[in-house]
Formats: structure tokens, sequence, C-alpha cells
């Protein structure tokens, strides 16, 4: 009789997630069935091969011929890599059926719907913890990802029958960059390296608006609703008080729109502190949200101001 098999979904990243080894069972509700089974293994790596080669042989040959000293290459620190794998709990009962999944599987969606359950694994271990260094995964960030099927014990073990390597979707910058033109775009308007140098130079500023936005993103793209509607309060508030600081007239409109969105995630940002049968309302932090996201954008477009 064959023996029933279990599909999977396997990311490998290179550091240490967080949650400690072992097999976590994932319920939405009290007593409920587990809707995933999520498995964590640390594998110790050694260092890269072109590392541990040390300088080039021309480079060598340059020292002696120069009469130089040797200087000693240190040999680089053996890694520690997670493997996590998120196993559907309900068998198939033929291998043909494994197949069949596997050839009609949306790849981009199921890779991102296994790395929204790994998330939300590492996010409650973060709290539980009480350690504000964990972070989130995103799919680019893995050294590999896998599909496949196998037995139970096997693919609990990290193994199995049969797997396919997938591609993380094509997404720029999680969900977000979806909704907000890529990250060609975004990149075009923000330009990152030149804002960071100037940053480092002390010759522009961050704003405190900034970092809370890139919160409220964050929590939001990965279902916390609640966590975005509080988060993007206190952004909205600060970025309305600093853009209007620093009196830009091509930011005008767009200040005013952000005055006139507050009430609205004022409001969202008291439901979910009632945890009553209020709810947040997705849609108005998402649209909040983006267009603070668009106006942080419009103000690095022209340039950064020198001091």
């Amino acid at each position: 009789m064959a023996q029933p098999v279990f599909v999977f979904l396997q990311m490998e990243f290179p550091w240490l997630l967080g949650p400690s080894e072992g097999r976590y069972l994932m319920r939405s509700e009290q007593g409920g069935d587990a809707e995933h089974v999520v498995v964590f293994e640390t594998l110790a790596t050694g260092p890269a091969d072109d590392a541990r080669r040390g300088p080039r042989r021309g480079a060598l040959r340059r020292m002696s011929l120069l009469d130089r000293p040797r200087e000693a290459t240190p040999a680089p620190a053996e890694v520690s890599t997670t493997r996590v794998t998120v196993i559907d709990p309900v068998s198939l009962s033929a291998e043909h059926q494994a197949r069949a999944w596997l050839d009609d599987l949306d790849a981009p969606r199921y890779v991102q719907d296994g790395a929204d359950v790994v998330n939300r694994v590492i996010q409650l271990h973060r709290v539980a913890s009480a350690d504000p260094y964990v972070r989130e995964v995103s799919p680019a960030q893995a050294i590999v990802i896998r599909a496949g099927w196998g037995e139970g014990e096997q693919v609990a073990d990290g193994r199995w029958l049969h797997a396919r390597e997938l591609r993380p979707p094509d997404t720029g910058r999680g969900r977000g960059a979806r909704r907000l033109g890529g990250s060609r775009a975004r990149t075009a308007a923000l330009r990152p390296q030149e804002r960071l140098a100037a940053m480092l130079g002390a010759r522009n500023d961050g704003l405190l608006c900034e970092e809370l936005a890139l919160r409220a993103r964050l929590d939001l793209d990965h279902g916390r609703r609640e966590l975005a509607a509080l988060e993007l309060q206190g952004a909205l508030r600060a970025a309305v008080e600093e853009l209007a600081r620093e009196q830009r007239q091509d930011l005008t409109l767009r200040l005013s729109e952000l005055q006139q969105l507050r009430a609205g995630v004022e409001e969202q940002a008291g439901a979910a502190l009632d945890r009553g049968e209020a709810q947040v309302d997705e849609e108005v932090v998402r649209h909040a949200l983006e267009r603070l996201e668009a106006a942080l954008r419009a103000r690095t477009a022209p340039g950064f101001s020198l001091r």
C-alpha cells in the first residue's frame, strides 16, 4: 500500500532566523486543526572556496618582486544557515496527485504565501523573546527555494521524494512594490545611494516619519493591520509637522492631503486598540500609507538640500 505524501515549500537563508530548531504547528484558532507545520533547521557551512584561497597568485608575485612582507589573510569565519520547511498537514494519497499539484502550481503566489507563514512564526518569536533584532525575511533573500513532496517524517527532516527549485517572486520589494509601480520607479525617485552619501556626510537628515512609514509598510504587507494602523498614526502626525517645517511649495497639496487623511487613520488606530467588534479597515490604512509614501518620494525626487 502506497504511503501518503505531503507537499511542502522549503527555503534556505544565510543567517539564523530566530526560532529554535524544531517543528511548529500553526492554528488559526485555539483547539482547531493545524493549518501548517513549519520546521526550522540550522545548517553549519564552511567559508566560501574563493575566500579560502586568499590573495590571487598575481598579487603574491608582485609582493615578492617588491620584497614586501607577505600579509596573512584571515580565513573567513564559518556561517550558519537556516532551512525552513512549510508543510501542508493534509496528505495526498498518491504521488500522481502530488505531480499534478506541482505541475499546476502558481509558483510566485505559493512562494509568497509560504514566506508569509514563515514570517508569522518569526514575528511571534520576536514578541515572545522580546528581541527587536529578529527580522522578517523576503523570498529574494533565500539561497534556494524548493517545492515538492515526500513522506511525513521525511519532509519533517528536510528531505523529500521529489522537489523542484523555484524562483522568488519578481516583485521588487515585497507586495508594496507591486502596488506602487515596482522597484525601478521607486529607485529612480529616491536615488538611495546619492541620499545615503548625503546623510552619511551630515548634509541631509532622515525624517522620523520615514522610519515609521517603513514599519507600517512592513506590518501591512504581512497582514498585521492593527500594528500598521498605530504606526501610520504616528507617521502621519510626524509627517505633517516635519514637511510643514520644510516650507516646500511643491509639497503644499500633498501636505494638505496628508492632513485630511489623519482623521480616518486616527479612527483606525482607535479600532486597533479597542479590539472589540470594530475592526481595522485595511483599505483606509493602505490608501493613507500609499499617499504618505508618494509624498515622501516627491520630497526626495528633486534632490537633496545641502547644509
